[in-house]
């Protein structure tokens, strides 16, 4: 199986490589449209800032094949936000493979979310780090509360995205990706 991490600059490609490498399987970290086709099977990770990380992706063409993807794909944290037609971060417009916007948490609690939490939908902790967050919505599939409620997992069609990052989240993290490599 090729398994193609997409890599435009936008942070966590070394970690999301390594938790790959740790389940038997080296994916190629690539930003070339050929590489990404050939592909069973693609992670399109971040970290970063929305607004920026749009700018590489349309600058790399990225912007347009993305969506356009048949094979299975796993956004990561910035990667799901990305998926997503409007991020508030930088107002900027994203990919709109999801028809959502991302928005700012109110900080009535330290912003940025970073640490440990339950998911609803299941017992497994997962690491989370970010500011910004998508709401629920008719592709939730697991949701998280920190503030406010809001979709820790999002699946539609070949497109499924997490906000945590399940290669920092110990066993529950690498039991998730070893479902998506399976799958």
């Amino acid at each position: 199986m090729k398994l193609v991490v997409i890599n435009y600059g936008a942070g966590n490609t070394q970690s999301v490589k390594f938790a790959f490498q740790r389940l038997g399987i080296t994916p190629v970290l690539s930003d070339s449209r050929e590489e990404i086709l050939s592909a069973d099977k693609i992670i399109f990770p971040g970290v970063g800032h929305a607004k920026a990380a749009m700018e590489v992706l349309r600058e790399k063409g990225l912007h347009v094949l993305i969506p356009q993807l048949k094979q299975p794909v796993l956004g990561i944290c910035l990667g799901m936000q990305l998926m997503c037609k409007f991020s508030e971060e930088g107002n900027v417009d994203c990919l709109g493979i999801f028809n959502e916007s991302v928005k700012l948490f109110e900080p009535k609690l330290k912003v940025p979310h970073i640490g440990w939490n339950k998911t609803d939908g299941n017992d497994d902790w997962y690491y989370f780090v970010h500011s910004y967050y998508v709401p629920q919505n008719e592709f939730t599939t697991l949701s998280c509360n920190y503030i406010t409620q809001f979709s820790a997992a999002i699946q539609k069609e070949n497109f499924s995205a997490v906000q945590f990052h399940p290669e920092k989240s110990g066993q529950a993290g690498e039991d998730f990706l070893k479902k998506f490599i399976e799958a």
